[in-house]
């Protein structure tokens, strides 16, 4: 095959010093008058997604980013690339088959093709962000049933198939996200609180008990724009609360969360659900003080978001010591349960929860030798302060008791 007019056109407008217009006009000039040319661009832009995979990258992650720093073409694009790859690639695990499926169920109908050369013009400014993405942490997913790694077949459950308990949390943070009315929303937001943490809990007694139990892993979880400092604040707050540590890449647009499986994907629900929570309280807090006369948008949500991630970090932090302390008395107490049962056959609940503290806080400082603290910018409104607490409080996400 015939390789030159690719290879010249990517001289041009990928690998030249020059990054400008013209070296990606002169280049997509090329593509646009040698249509037989369209196959080995295709292939070549298949190599450029499978070296992103090998630089640390996820298919969320690349669309992620090319949605950040591109246009909507160039996201459609890329995710056909992902999709073209993916049979030629080797096994991984259930997460990244669960971007792969949203990669597939979000895909739109594509419009009419633009003519070659904007269409040249698209694939060149994709590839040249995907030739200059960073290296990344690995985050060495586990595979799932049948995969082999260094010779061991290994039998992770796959995502897919989610316990009946996180069915019900999603199901009661839908219904908080929906409802127009305060209360409700609380009750269904504390609910769902309630059992995220004593989830979290039975894992950990049950993992504790199991000789070849699963280490900690590592989720990269979008932190979107705007405001994306007190977004990321807002995360953390639910990470740690879920037992997890999460660390912010600001350039990047997301933050690497570590933890036990079963307490990321509570982490990861739990944040989307709150941030939709905050964004809807928010809106109405804004139309209120827009109807008494403000303007000053930006700065009040601004700091409306800080102080509802500040907030509701204090509340979590809260329910999650609660549910603990909760789940050792009834073990102490020899109450009925399976977290009580399993408690008292191996030691005790906090060693449990203690180790696996350890695990986290070792697993995050060996991928993230060195981190900083950022403090957060322009929180400058007092009324975006006071509601925004308010608003964190309405959340309510302190556990409550059981009534049996």
């Amino acid at each position: 095959m015939d390789t030159s007019t690719v290879d010249r056109a990517f001289r041009a407008a990928l690998y030249a010093s020059a990054d400008d217009h013209a070296a990606l006009d002169t280049g997509a000039s090329l593509l646009a008058a040698d249509p037989a040319a369209d196959g080995e661009v295709t292939r070549r832009g298949v190599e450029f997604v499978a070296g992103a995979w090998r630089r640390g990258w996820q298919p969320a992650d690349v669309v992620r980013t090319v949605r950040r720093e591109l246009e909507d073409v160039h996201e459609r694009l890329a995710a056909a690339l992902i999709l073209e790859q993916a049979p030629h690639d080797r096994p991984r695990g259930p997460r990244w088959a669960a971007q792969l499926a949203q990669l597939t169920e979000d895909a739109p109908t594509a419009p009419a093709r633009p003519d070659r050369f904007t269409h040249a013009t698209a694939l060149l400014e994709l590839y040249r962000l995907l030739l200059r993405l960073p290296t990344l942490e690995d985050l060495d997913e586990p595979q799932t049933q049948g995969e082999t790694r260094a010779g061991r077949t290994t039998t992770t459950t796959p995502q897919s198939s989610e316990s009946r308990m996180l069915t019900r949390i999603r199901a009661l943070l839908a219904k908080a996200e929906a409802t127009e009315f305060p209360d409700e929303a609380e009750a269904l937001s504390a609910k769902a609180q309630e059992l995220m943490a004593r989830h979290s809990i039975d894992e950990a007694l049950l993992a504790g008990q199991a000789q070849d139990a699963a280490g900690p892993t590592a989720w990269r979880i979008g932190v979107d724009q705007p405001y994306e400092q007190a977004k990321a604040v807002l995360l953390d707050a639910v990470a740690t609360a879920n037992h997890c540590r999460a660390v912010w890449n600001e350039p990047l647009g997301f933050s690497t969360v570590v933890g036990f499986e079963p307490d990321l994907e509570v982490a990861e629900l739990l944040y989307t659900s709150l941030l939709v929570q905050a964004t809807t309280a928010m809106t109405k807090a804004e139309a209120a003080q827009r109807a008494g006369g403000r303007r000053r948008t930006k700065t009040f949500r601004q700091s409306f978001l800080a102080a509802y991630a500040h907030r509701i970090g204090i509340r979590l932090a809260s329910a999650a010591e609660e549910a603990a302390g909760q789940a050792a008395e009834e073990a102490a107490g020899g109450t009925a349960g399976q977290a009580g049962a399993a408690a008292r056959s191996d030691g005790g609940l906090l060693p449990v929860l203690a180790s696996r503290e350890a695990a986290v806080t070792e697993r995050t400082e060996t991928m993230f030798p060195e981190t900083t603290t950022t403090r957060l910018r322009a929180v400058t409104d007092a009324a975006g302060w006071t509601e925004g607490s308010r608003a964190a409080d309405r959340a309510e996400v302190r556990s409550r008791r059981r009534l049996d």
